[in-house]
């Protein structure tokens, strides 16, 4: 069968590779939980921005690019990088299959 959505998934079992995603992930843990935890304040703040959070501290943007390069500058060893868009109205969202 021929794979047409250029989707691969492969099972990775090499251990360096295993410590290296589990250290990736706690990383991303600890940004997504600072995000959790001032949600309200954030959204409040930063409407029409960009957010990163990395090395648990927050830059904010105009664009992705910018707000990943502020971050990346200040914690160039933190992969686990957390991104989202805060959008500039405070509306209700229907999410939905």
């Amino acid at each position: 069968m021929t794979n047409q959505n250029g989707i691969v998934m492969e099972e990775v079992t090499d251990p360096t590779e295993l410590v290296t995603a589990r250290a990736q992930d706690e990383r991303f843990d600890r940004n997504f939980r600072l995000f959790q935890s001032h949600g309200t304040e954030i959204f409040n703040t930063y409407r029409d921005k960009c957010i990163v959070i990395a090395g648990q501290e927050l830059f904010a943007a105009d664009s992705p690019a910018e707000a990943c390069a502020l971050a990346e500058a200040a914690h160039p060893e933190d992969d686990g990088r957390f991104i989202q868009y805060i959008p500039k109205e405070k509306v209700a969202r229907i999410y939905a299959c």
